[in-house]
Parts: structure tokens; sequence; C-alpha cells
């Protein structure tokens, strides 16, 4: 996996997000490039258009909701 982004403005739910994503890739043990973008226009560029979103190698797997530890290791576990 090369990289992950948690996207969302800095004050919004993009910051558990961003935890519960650095918590996944510890649990697996998985290396990645973690970014936390806040910039609108990165985030529309993606197709996000409810934060926060979560982008996996160029792919948004998460949108408009805070998910689990769990359910991002779940979507990763594939993926390393």
């Amino acid at each position: 996996m090369a990289t992950a982004w948690a996207k969302g403005s800095s004050g919004s739910s993009a910051i558990p997000t961003f935890v519960q994503q650095a918590q996944a890739l510890a649990d697996l043990g998985l290396a990645a490039t973690v970014e936390k973008v806040t910039d609108y226009g990165d985030i529309a560029a993606y197709g996000v258009m409810r934060t926060p979103g979560l982008v996996v190698d160029e792919e948004v797997v998460v949108s408009g909701r805070v998910p689990t530890a769990r359910a991002i290791a779940e979507l990763l576990a594939g993926r390393g």
C-alpha cells in the first residue's frame, strides 16, 4: 500500500478518521504514507462531496462517515 489519505476540514470528523486509520494500519502491521488533506479543491478532485473521506491508493473507500478502526482494517486487509 502506498498512500492513505483522510480528507476533510481541520475541525471536522477527518481527525478521528485519521486516528482510526493510523490505528488500523498499526493493527495490520502495514506501512503506508498517511496524510491528512484539508484543501477543499483536493478533496473535491477525488469526488468526495461529504467529508470525511478516506482514500487508499487513489481510490475513495469511505465518504461521509467516520469508520471504526476495525472497519478500516477490513478495507485495508486485502491491500497489504
